[in-house]
């Protein structure tokens, strides 16, 4: 399986959107600060992910929420009390 996750920092609380195909080994390397793009917003809290048996299909959509285009906005508005 691979996912697209959302990850929101306890410091800044700003979202991280980001795939992998191991959802528990990279939410640990990101509290972990292993991860050159979020160490220095850990923690994280896991608070949304989606699962894919393509890693393509994965991919698309990490890029389409990460573009901060109509994906994410959608998103955003459909989990409202999960994301904030």
């Amino acid at each position: 399986m691979f996912y697209v996750y959302i990850l929101k920092s306890k410091q800044d609380h700003r979202l991280y959107v980001g795939s992998t195909n191991n959802l528990k080994r990279r939410f640990a390397e990101h509290n972990k600060n292993l991860v050159y793009s979020t160490k220095s917003r850990a923690p994280f809290e896991l608070r949304y992910y989606e699962a894919y048996h393509s890693e393509k299909d994965a991919r698309y959509r990490e890029r389409s929420l990460k573009k901060g285009g109509n994906a994410l906005a959608q998103l955003k508005r459909r989990i409202v009390k999960s994301i904030f």
